[in-house]
């Protein structure tokens, strides 16, 4: 299970969940080649601590806006299986919110913020350096996808593929 990110050029984005699913369709390799150019972005199964990084739980502590549109903010547009998770779409304009909270947000108090949460599952403190390190990392990725995205002007779809 996979939360992936895709920048979309406005233009190019068509009202259909077929198209969408295609666009998460692609091989490894190809997908690795957008994450090395900022084009696209791959979060692991915990996305939902990445989450929580940025808005908090249960719910989200942080008021509608850019933070909560980095991991699972966006209008959703359902997948033709209602088994499906459905697709989430952030326009250029809520792209370009979402570049310049991470840009400017200091990790170090995300962190603070969120490190009991985050640590929680491990029950152990010993596991900190290592899961904020990883965390940090995201950190910096997110804030590239998303900062490139923006200079581009283009939109975001997400998706869980499963």
């Amino acid at each position: 299970m996979y939360f992936h990110l895709r920048a979309v050029p406005p233009s190019a984005l068509r009202n259909s969940a077929t198209w969408f699913q295609r666009l998460f369709e692609d091989d490894w390799d190809t997908v690795r080649e957008r994450i090395g150019r900022h084009r696209e972005e791959v979060l692991d199964k915990l996305y939902g601590d990445v989450e929580l990084l940025y808005c908090g739980i249960p719910p989200n502590h942080a008021s509608e806006g850019p933070r909560t549109h980095v991991v699972l903010g966006g209008r959703p547009a359902f997948h033709t299986d209602p088994a499906m998770p459905p697709f989430l779409l952030l326009t250029a304009a809520q792209v370009s919110g979402v570049a310049d909270f991470l840009e400017s947000a200091d990790f170090d108090d995300l962190w603070r913020q969120a490190r009991m949460r985050l640590l929680r599952p491990y029950d152990t403190s010993e596991v900190e350096p290592e899961a904020r390190g990883l965390f940090a990392a995201t950190h910096r990725d997110l804030t590239a996808f998303y900062a490139r995205t923006a200079e581009y002007g283009d939109a975001v779809v997400k998706w869980l593929v499963t």
